[in-house]
């Protein structure tokens, strides 16, 4: 595959970043953006993909296969954001041709991928137009039409569709804590609290004293990583 030939861009990053690291500090929220960009390395492999670069808790990866990227991209959820102590990730992606220069990639392509993943919920797989055509059909997963929307600095509405493991109707991942956005296994939760009628586990004391005192500043209603 040629520097010219279309690729597909995928960009991966940690959904409540910004929360996590408020409730867990800098040295905390740094060791676990270095966890997750090792186990996206692991992954490449087999993905005819390669890892371009690291922009803070967000990483930007190459393949030389469409259908090969929208595997990567659920793996990436699925075992990664779907564990204990991990926050959910949010993927998106889009194929087209790029320029490089030295080790990096440039063009619409790129950008376009990237205000994809911006629009992702945490545990989402997107994927546009270009990349929904160029993967064809991808065995035991469904790529599920999710409309036209648009899109910061892009000039018309993208359609946009969503991976998901075929038959699934959508994901269902641990319960979060409410005040890190992490993944919280019940089983190892610190402990749990009610409040307006639902459940909450937290993964730390600090989690659930800060839920504690001010439960109407953290409870959304939205206690699962998905």
């Amino acid at each position: 595959m040629s520097d010219s030939d279309p690729a597909t861009f995928v960009f991966a990053d940690l959904a409540g970043f910004t929360a996590l690291t408020e409730a867990h500090g800098d040295e905390d929220a740094a060791e676990l953006v270095a966890t997750f960009d090792a186990r996206i390395a692991e992954m490449l492999a087999g993905h005819d993909a390669e890892l371009v670069k690291v922009i803070g808790d967000a990483v930007m990866i190459r393949c030389g296969q469409a259908d090969f990227a929208v595997r990567l991209g659920l793996r990436i959820v699925d075992e990664v954001g779907h564990q204990h102590g991990f926050p959910s990730i949010r993927v998106g992606m889009h194929t087209g041709p790029a320029v490089k220069r030295t080790s990096d990639w440039f063009g619409a392509a790129v950008n376009l991928a990237a205000r994809v993943s911006g629009v992702a919920g945490g545990g989402e797989v997107l994927l546009t137009q270009a990349t929904r055509e160029a993967s064809g059909e991808v065995e035991g997963i469904d790529l599920v039409e999710r409309g036209r929307q648009s899109l910061r600095n892009v000039s018309d509405p993208v359609s946009l569709f969503i991976a998901r493991a075929a038959g699934e109707q959508s994901p269902e991942g641990l319960p979060i804590d409410p005040v890190c956005r992490m993944a919280v296994d019940p089983q190892q939760a610190v402990g749990s609290l009610r409040y307006d009628g639902l459940e909450y586990h937290f993964c730390s004391l600090n989690c659930l004293r800060a839920f504690a005192e001010a439960p109407e500043r953290h409870a959304t209603g939205d206690r699962r990583a998905d």
